[in-house]
């Protein structure tokens, strides 16, 4: 079920983690702004939480990539 996630490049989720997760970089990174809210209770409207997901979501699958790595040695 998660064969296509070893099919992506290591190094195409890494810089998709760092400029998707990163962006808009000034004044704060989108997805540092977003955990704030989260853990402060403000993250309410849906946009915010599909803005979250939308940002985390290659630091996500690189997670699961370096996981599946670690499984298969």
């Amino acid at each position: 079920m998660l064969k296509w996630i070893d099919s992506i490049p290591l190094s195409l989720l890494l810089l998709a983690s760092l400029f998707l997760g990163g962006a808009p970089f000034v004044p704060e990174p989108h997805l540092v702004e977003k955990l704030r809210m989260l853990f402060q209770g403000n993250l309410k409207k849906p946009l915010d939480i599909f803005d979250m997901i939308y940002h985390a979501s290659p630091l996500i699958l690189l997670f699961i990539k370096i996981w599946r790595i670690k499984q298969t040695k």
